[in-house]
């Protein structure tokens, strides 16, 4: 089975330090600070790169759903929102948005929206989040 890795470095204190995450074996690197994770600073943060994964996941799954029903998707485009919030005084991830907007010819509304929900609750990183709340917004487009 294959596995995958991602390495994280933090330099000095939390409001004060800087750090990089370091994705997979082509060392993409994604500098991050206090700023870009609870301000509106430049750069990314781990919720940036939950998000990317989930929506990457859910578009893969949705399609693939799709795919085996007979309808080749076009395009499928999700974006997660990911929400942190304070619980007891805690930053704590709490919800993981997806909206979709997908091309999905000759499929009627009824079945996207029964795959796209299969999707959110079966893709592997929905399974991963399952401790938040994940809402689904999909929008067959033509």
């Amino acid at each position: 089975m294959k596995t995958n890795k991602a390495n994280a470095v933090w330099n000095g204190s939390l409001k004060n330090g800087k750090g990089h995450m370091i994705l997979g074996e082509n060392d993409i690197e994604f500098p991050f600070s206090f700023s870009s994770r609870f301000e509106d600073g430049k750069g990314s943060n781990p919720e940036i790169l939950i998000g990317a994964a989930h929506a990457g996941c859910f578009s893969m799954e949705f399609s693939n759903l799709l795919s085996v029903e007979g309808h080749e998707p076009k395009s499928v485009s999700t974006t997660a929102k990911i929400f942190m919030d304070k619980v007891e005084g805690r930053f704590t991830i709490t919800e993981s948005q997806l909206i979709v907007e997908a091309v999905v010819p000759g499929i009627e509304n009824d079945l996207f929206q029964k795959l796209a929900m299969d999707a959110k609750e079966n893709c592997p990183v929905s399974k991963a989040l399952s401790s938040l709340k994940i809402t689904l917004n999909a929008r067959l487009m033509e």
